[in-house]
């Protein structure tokens, strides 16, 4: 199996650093193939413009759309993001680790999506869900949580984090055609002491070892 594993977070020794650790190694143990994309050490540029692309279609009016449509069909995207979009297409499963901000992704990862996932290249036209480019593929959040697990559950303090990660799982994993694996979810890390962290990272480890067997979510409409 060939793991593509996403890292946002700004501080490595964070227990989000310590997860991304446990995924690497544990997989690459596995004698899986094991490619990462660790966003803060990359310094990746999380903002869309024309720098995105080589040349533009249309230089004097911006519509990113169109741009990428173009630069699929001329070889045209920057280097940076030919290497995040060919790290899509190669890998079987995807992992993004990352602490959940405002109720979402990281403005570091959010802005890989608006990058990454370009249009023509990675969906468009009948390539959409269950057609998607990337049919087949898998695609896992791991994510650490502020609050503790009982802020959570549907109707408490802080809501369904079910439906906080929706617009993630469909909006952006299925819409491009990946299957969906049950999230690996660590509530308030900060508040736990080092033998449950250690625990919490075992258990992670032992998750992976048997993820290629793991059945996908139905995140379907509703």
């Amino acid at each position: 199996m060939k793991a593509l594993i996403v890292f946002a977070h700004p501080e490595q020794k964070s227990f989000n650093g310590a997860m991304f650790e446990t995924a690497v190694e544990t997989l690459g143990a596995a004698g899986h193939e094991v490619a990462t994309s660790d966003l803060y050490t990359m310094q990746f540029n999380p903002v869309s413009g024309r720098h995105n692309f080589l040349t533009l279609k249309n230089p004097d009016y911006f519509k990113q759309q169109l741009e990428e449509l173009h630069a699929t069909e001329t070889y045209g995207f920057a280097d940076d993001l030919e290497r995040e979009i060919t790290k899509l297409e190669w890998c079987d499963l995807m992992i993004w680790q990352f602490p959940l901000w405002w109720f979402g992704l990281p403005g570091m990862l959010k802005g890989w999506v608006d990058r990454v996932f370009a249009m023509g290249r990675t969906y468009g036209g009948e390539r959409l869900y269950a057609n998607g480019v990337f049919k087949g593929k898998r695609a896992m959040l791991s994510l650490t949580t502020g609050g503790p697990q009982q802020a959570y559950p549907k109707g408490a303090f802080n809501g369904d984090l079910d439906a906080i990660l929706r617009p993630i799982h469909r909006g952006m994993l299925q819409f491009v055609g990946f299957d969906v694996l049950a999230p690996q979810i660590v509530y308030g890390p900060v508040r736990l002491d080092e033998a449950q962290r250690t625990e919490l990272l075992s258990a992670y480890a032992a998750r992976l070892n048997k993820i290629a067997e793991e059945t996908p979510l139905d995140v379907g409409i509703y």
